[in-house]
């Protein structure tokens, strides 16, 4: 990278074991910009065993401002990311997942939507691609191409917000709040790492906006897909939602989001405690032992407000980890 001149953007690209779909995201890449130099690709080969960083060197001469950094062991998609944020240089920032690929210009789009708006942050829409099907998924804000207040953009508590749409490849980011540590992840995280991430960018940016430009292709489904893997990572959920805990009741209006907070904790533990059959006995009795203790976490009047919106089949799973005077009162 020429050092006497930043790149428009930088493009974060975590890649474990992603020998097969890496050529479709990198492929992606160089369709975003007429320009070569507009854009710099960190590719963050993280503890590969297949290849990986083998196949984005291919890509050295068709993206001029490739680097590759490189983990011999896996550090997490948390710990990747920020690593790759640790070597960005643009005046933008983004991040892709080495599985998933872009629409052509898709990335232009949105530097040309950032600077036009001049708001801290963007949200996009995207598509999930499950096989051969393809379903467009839109960020839940219905007002579109202006700049928001992002902390009116979390409530209300009872149906999906901003914050529960926590992608972090959804987006661009001005370079500034990199500078102000708000696109940090929890090192070490290999799931759920983008929950306290979320928080902490709608709490503490001062603008941003959602644009309709759903060019990202999101692939599901896939059998190395952590969503299907039920081993202790799945618990990576417990000390997320502890930062989660910790950036609203450090917030000055902290009253005003714990109903919010709660009531996403209560919606994740629900389901993994559901899928708690399928897990390995000592993962299972982690994740009960983890689940009472972030209950008792949150304020009682938060929680008992949570678990009055849940329906009876979560609610049976839930009550033997919440403290015992809420269950007392909810059995009552």
């Amino acid at each position: 990278m020429d050092s006497k001149q930043q790149p428009l953007l930088s493009v974060i690209v975590p890649a474990k074991d992603q020998f097969d779909y890496l050529p479709d995201t990198l492929t992606s890449l160089t369709r975003q910009f007429d320009g070569p130099h507009a854009m710099q690709v960190i590719v963050v080969d993280d503890g590969s065993t297949d290849g990986t960083g083998e196949v984005a060197a291919g890509y050295s001469n068709r993206l001029p401002g490739l680097q590759i950094l490189r983990n011999e062991e896996p550090h997490g998609l948390a710990t990747a990311r920020n690593q790759g944020l640790a070597a960005a240089e643009g005046r933008y920032l983004a991040y892709l997942d080495g599985d998933d690929w872009l629409a052509p210009g898709h990335l232009k789009s949105l530097t040309d939507s950032i600077g036009r708006l001049k708001v801290d942050f963007l949200r996009v829409d995207h598509i999930r691609c499950t096989g051969t099907s393809r379903a467009t998924h839109r960020a839940p804000q219905a007002r579109r191409n202006v700049a928001l207040d992002p902390r009116e953009s979390i409530l209300p508590e009872n149906t999906a917000t901003m914050v529960d749409y926590c992608y972090a490849w959804a987006g661009i980011f001005d370079r500034k709040m990199a500078d102000d540590g708000l696109l940090q992840f929890p090192d070490g995280l290999f799931t759920a790492e983008d929950r306290a991430w979320a928080w902490r960018l709608h709490l503490q940016a001062d603008s941003y906006a959602v644009v309709d430009s759903p060019g990202i292709l999101y692939r599901r489904g896939l059998p190395t897909s952590l969503t299907s893997i039920y081993d202790r990572r799945q618990l990576d959920f417990l000390p997320s939602f502890r930062l989660v805990f910790d950036v609203v009741a450090a917030d000055a209006e902290a009253g005003r989001f714990w109903p919010k907070a709660a009531r996403m904790f209560l919606a994740v533990l629900s389901h993994h405690l559901g899928r708690s059959p399928s897990m390995e006995p000592d993962v299972r009795d982690d994740l009960r032992s983890g689940g009472r203790e972030a209950l008792q976490l949150i304020p009682d009047e938060a929680l008992a407000g949570a678990l009055d919106g849940i329906d009876n089949r979560r609610l049976k799973l839930l009550l033997p980890l919440v403290p015992r005077e809420l269950r007392s009162r909810k059995a009552a």
